[in-house]
């Protein structure tokens, strides 16, 4: 067996996976909040992405700078779309919030293909194109430099959540009513958990079009990022982490190994078996919480 090639795609896979897990930090930090599994993170990575282009184009100044302010506009997104689509729907059956979530996915794909188009644009973040030689392995730049934000991201939401307003947020996803009772501002903590959860979504939709461009192709990164949350657990941070780590190293080195066998797909394949497998065995995932219901 070539080891440098296996460190490789294991490496690469490995940091792919951490930038898989952004998305997934998105649908943790809502369900974390207000126990509503979002389908609409894919959308938004796109919408972000897309956002943060505009900045840049409008203001002509470096990605960097055009960046936060990208946040700032998405931060304000993610809380118009929970005033709007979302409030009225407090107490109702959760069949209904997913629909809806689902609806805010669909709306957001044809809005910007209406606004920017299907044409694939390019966003440079400045990040050198040569790979980055460890021995005999070579790391892709744009992975590295993507795992090392998310992993940034990932340790200031596990501190978040150790505050104030996290355990404000926690005790909003346990009980609306009970929360209701004691003061709590429901309405605002789940707004917040939108509106968080619009930034992680520019970040990774930013990082990821610095790889394969700005087009409707950024909103499938849902599926990777449901894989993700749902095999670390829907309301667990770390977990997303580990799983991230686990499904992106796996998916790297299955598809360096069986694309060449099978002609390609493996990386799908790889996706789809992870979540179908991960609610058959084990529904809470690797560190969710499992909650027991008496009778």
């Amino acid at each position: 067996m070539d080891w440098a090639l296996f460190a490789e795609l294991a490496i690469n896979g490995a940091l792919s996976g951490l930038m898989y897990s952004l998305v997934a930090l998105g649908i943790v930090l809502i369900y974390k909040s207000s126990s509503v599994p979002n389908l609409a993170q894919g959308a938004l990575a796109m919408l972000g992405a897309f956002v943060a282009l505009a900045v840049f184009d409008l203001l002509k100044a470096p990605i960097w700078v055009a960046l936060p302010v990208a946040m700032v506009v998405m931060f304000l997104i993610g809380m118009g779309i929970e005033r709007v689509a979302l409030r009225r729907l407090a107490g109702r059956p959760l069949v209904m919030i997913l629909m809806m979530t689902l609806a805010i996915d669909i709306f957001i794909r044809a809005a910007a293909l209406v606004i920017w188009g299907g044409t694939n644009r390019v966003l440079a973040l400045g990040i050198g194109s040569d790979p980055l030689f460890l021995g005999e392995v070579l790391i892709n730049r744009s992975y590295l430099a993507g795992g090392l934000v998310a992993l940034s991201m990932f340790g200031f939401f596990i501190l978040f959540f150790r505050t104030r307003m996290g355990i404000v947020l926690r005790a909003i996803s346990d009980d609306y009513t009970a929360s209701w009772s004691v003061g709590i501002s429901v309405e605002r903590g789940v707004a917040l958990s939108w509106a968080m959860s619009a930034v992680v979504a520019t970040t990774a939709g930013v990082l990821w079009a610095s790889i394969q461009g700005v087009d409707q192709s950024l909103s499938q990164l849902l599926l990777m990022g449901i894989a993700v949350a749902v095999l670390g657990g829907l309301d667990s941070i770390g977990g997303a982490i580990l799983a991230g780590l686990l499904l992106g190293t796996f998916q790297g080195i299955a598809s360096g190994y069986l694309d060449r066998l099978v002609g390609g797909g493996s990386r799908e394949l790889v996706v789809a078996g992870t979540l179908i497998l991960t609610i058959l065995i084990r529904p809470h995932g690797l560190f969710g919480r499992e909650d027991i219901q008496r009778i």
